[in-house]
């Protein structure tokens, strides 16, 4: 089955010269997550609003659905939904007439029964008549899915959705971006909440510099590039490693209460025997052991730097 987003050597230049987005070729699954990390200035915004057409690229070409989005532009963004980072909406009007106008700007007829449900799926049904202005920031990003939902498109593109919003509501939204995703609904998610990324994507994308260093399958990402560490707890503090521990790998704790080892998970021999055997060796009494997995945020900054590296 083709991509439901296929993006191929996608550039975007300034005048001045600055390149916002040099050859970016990825290529979406559809019905997947797609967590799109990076920093500021990476280029995630500018790639999001090129695909929808908000900008238009220098060169390079974008199919959503089979649809290129520059010669059979309508029926290309017909299948996009975007809720973008900023919130941009009438202070003065109602909930429900903003998401029912937004259906009718895609010339769609219509359909009391969805919007109610699209409402009722981000909460809002209650707040159907109140004004945009009388809500919370985190209840008007609700009404922002909503609008980009009205038209029932097969891919939602969320800029930031959850930046500035508590950890509660930031929890229901991943809760509402599993269930679109069960609707059969495509997510492109770019967020600066690593948490984010690692809690709900299926494949993980990481830009920087205006180019995708790497897109894979999370758990594949983390088992491939996650190293773990394995503290040794120790009863009685060090000053120092005792010079028949020591080894590259190995460190002591700012406090000197703990021998941290890391090792990587993939290696034929991970040397915890032998390290643990050493230990009773140099006459130190354990006082217990524990086992840490690196994180997608550790994996994240270790990429952006290497992409750094001239």
């Amino acid at each position: 089955m083709p991509p439901i987003v296929d993006i191929t050597d996608l550039r975007k230049s300034y005048a001045g010269g600055f390149e916002a987005l040099k050859g970016v070729s990825l290529q979406i699954e559809e019905g997947e997550i797609l967590a799109l990390l990076g920093p500021n200035g990476a280029g995630k915004t500018t790639l999001i609003s090129t695909v929808c057409g908000i900008t238009t690229a220098t060169a390079g070409t974008v199919r959503v659905g089979g649809h290129d989005t520059v010669t059979d532009f309508r029926a290309a963004r017909a299948m996009i939904g975007l809720v973008p980072q900023e919130i941009n909406l009438e202070p003065f009007e109602k909930v429900i007439s903003t998401v029912n106008f937004s259906r009718g700007l895609f010339g769609k007829p219509a359909n009391p029964a969805l919007i109610e449900k699209i409402l009722r799926q981000l909460s809002l049904w209650d707040k159907r008549d109140s004004q945009i202005r009388a809500l919370s920031g985190g209840m008007k990003r609700r009404v922002l899915i909503a609008k980009a939902l009205s038209h029932e498109p097969r891919v939602l593109f969320l800029d930031e959705p959850t930046a500035g919003v508590d950890v509660e509501l930031r929890r229901d939204m991943w809760e509402i971006v599993a269930e679109l995703k069960r609707d059969g609904v495509t997510i492109i998610l770019t967020t600066h909440y690593i948490e984010e990324a690692e809690a709900i994507a299926d494949r993980i994308g990481v830009i920087a510099g205006g180019e995708i260093l790497l897109v894979e399958d999370k758990t594949k990402l983390m088992a491939r590039m996650g190293k773990k560490e394995l503290e040794v707890q120790l009863s009685e503090p060090l000053a120092e490693i005792p010079a028949s521990l020591v080894m590259g790998a190995l460190r002591l704790s700012d406090d000197g209460t703990a021998l941290i080892y890391s090792y990587d998970t993939r290696g034929e021999r991970t040397g915890i025997t032998k390290l643990l055997s050493d230990v009773a060796a140099a006459g130190l009494v354990l006082r217990d052991v524990v086992t840490r997995q690196s994180s997608l945020e550790d994996i994240f900054v270790d990429l952006v730097h290497e992409g750094d590296t001239p």
